[in-house]
């Protein structure tokens, strides 16, 4: 017997909130653009996070931490860029978040003569810079437990600022931060790899919503006469 998978790829009629919408081949792409960048995002965290814990005192393992937390930051930009949020303003506000924090990285790994990983280790105030790149990370973890009821985003959603704010104010010994930190890359995985079996359409979600804010934006303001 055999399954025949091309009506999936041909546009579906939905109904929304505001009137009938249509689910195509460019969203189901966009969609798959936004889980691949999740994908390369949650590998690369977990990468970098298995190489630190249990080789950390290895200097090349040290050094390829900048390497990864680059392909990371790029990979969390291209979904950044690719998520359906129906608020425009928070949507640009978690890529300026992404912005900021990549600027901040940025600047904390050219005036260092530490590596990178170091630096933000022995240097807690680093968190003020960098953990912008991991605010607009836990937006979308925050969206996706709001949206789907995801356990494994339910308990990213605490547990990101716990580490960050842990760290910067050196309140959790450090063998807190490293379970928390291995805590985080496995549920970091475990959320790409679902994601990855979703259907497409929830993360298209309902494009007469986007229609009837983009309409609305467009309509001229009247002042009182």
């Amino acid at each position: 017997m055999t399954t025949n998978t091309e009506p999936t790829l041909e546009p579906v009629i939905y109904e929304g909130q505001f009137g009938t919408f249509t689910v195509d081949a460019s969203d189901r792409k966009e969609v798959i653009q936004y889980r691949a960048g999740l994908a390369i995002a949650a590998g690369s965290f977990a990468l970098g996070t298995a190489g630190i814990l249990w080789r950390g005192d290895v200097d090349w393992v040290v050094q390829s931490i900048s390497g990864l937390y680059t392909l990371f930051w790029l990979a969390l930009g291209y979904s950044l860029f690719k998520i359906h949020i129906y608020l425009r303003p928070l949507h640009r506000l978690l890529q300026a978040f992404w912005l900021i924090g990549g600027v901040a990285s940025l600047a904390i790994a050219h005036f260092s003569p530490e590596p990178f990983a170091q630096t933000v280790f022995d240097y807690p105030a680093t968190i003020w810079g960098i953990g912008f790149t991991f605010a607009a990370l836990n937006g979308i973890y925050f969206k996706e437990a709001f949206c789907f009821n995801r356990i494994e985003t339910k308990v990213m959603t605490p547990l990101v600022p716990l580490l960050l704010l842990g760290h910067l104010f050196q309140f959790l010994p450090i063998q807190w931060e490293a379970g928390l930190l291995a805590l985080w890359a496995a549920n970091f995985l475990l959320f790409a790899l679902r994601k990855s079996v979703q259907p497409c359409p929830d993360d298209i979600g309902d494009k007469s919503v986007f229609a009837y804010l983009e309409q609305q934006r467009q309509q001229p303001t009247t002042s009182p006469s």
